[in-house]
């Protein structure tokens, strides 16, 4: 009786650094401005085996809506030592001109079979998700640049941060009285967010640094709830 082996490729990474091996994506989000045709990411496999990549663009709600944008190519093959370049182009949409808007970008490797196994074996497809973020031509300067404008309350349990500006605002750190918020993900722009409060902290000062367009951490912003 043959046994099914389960061939785990941890060595499969999709952050924009520090990948030994497997697919890596040149990025950890992606900018689409309004003002030009296109984006673009790279894709480069530093291994030596090749990979089918599959790309779609989802919204954030998921299900049947479709996403206003196109990922070119939407299937290829990617051998090992070689890189390609992902093209998103925005197919249509009404989307606000006044705030940026978010979907997700969704990049799948398939590992091929090195067909010498007499074994069957296992291979997992690993999907990295990454932030398109859709800057309308009108909006002007970047999010560190007035992440400073984010206040900061109390609410019940939970930290309320509200966001005035149109960007989104992705937070790299958040801490309440010196103890870090463990959930602090994301605020839309014009909108706020809740976060859990650590124990035993009901107020106190307030810092926080958000994520840049190219994913570097901005400085520090601090205030008090």
């Amino acid at each position: 009786m043959k046994f099914l082996t389960g061939l785990v490729l941890a060595t499969v990474c999709f952050t924009s650094a520090f990948a030994q091996a497997g697919v890596v994506v040149g990025g950890t989000r992606l900018i689409y401005d309004a003002s030009k045709k296109e984006s673009s990411l790279s894709v480069n496999n530093p291994d030596n085996v090749p990979y089918l990549i599959q790309t779609w663009v989802e919204t954030t709600a998921g299900g049947a809506e479709k996403a206003p944008f196109i990922v070119t190519p939407p299937l290829f093959r990617l051998d090992g030592g070689q890189n390609n370049v992902l093209r998103v182009v925005r197919a249509g949409g009404n989307l606000p001109s006044n705030q940026e808007s978010l979907y997700w970008l969704n990049i799948k490797a398939i590992p091929s079979g090195d067909g010498k196994t007499t074994q069957n074996t296992l291979q997992i497809a690993v999907k990295s998700r990454i932030k398109l973020i859709f800057r309308p031509q009108g909006l002007t300067g970047v999010p560190e640049d007035v992440a400073g404008q984010l206040s900061w309350k109390r609410s019940g349990s939970s930290v309320l941060v509200t966001n005035p500006t149109p960007f989104y605002m992705n937070f790299m750190e958040v801490s309440v009285g010196g103890k870090p918020l463990k959930d602090a993900t994301f605020v839309a722009p014009l909108s706020h967010a809740n976060f859990k409060l650590p124990a035993g902290v009901n107020s106190g000062a307030v810092s926080w640094k958000v994520i840049s367009d190219y994913g570097a951490i901005g400085p520090e912003h601090k205030g008090t709830m």
